[in-house]
């Protein structure tokens, strides 16, 4: 139980004294960067899945 104490007062000394916070204009920053590959990518999905789509669907049709 001592080794639990232990390591909950370690871990608060670090997060409180020795961890480097991001700015408040970092994390905007970030929250862009993030933000903005996330639709660049959601937009690769859609053009994949739509592009498979198509090519199914043109497949299928020819075989009927």
């Amino acid at each position: 139980m001592a080794s639990v104490v232990q390591f909950i007062k370690e871990s608060y000394e670090e997060m409180t004294q020795k961890v480097t916070w991001p700015t408040w204009g970092e994390l905007q920053n970030s929250a862009i960067l993030v933000l903005v590959a996330s639709a660049i990518i959601s937009l690769v999905v859609l053009g994949m899945d739509k592009g498979s789509n198509y090519i199914l669907d043109t497949f299928y049709k020819s075989i009927n």
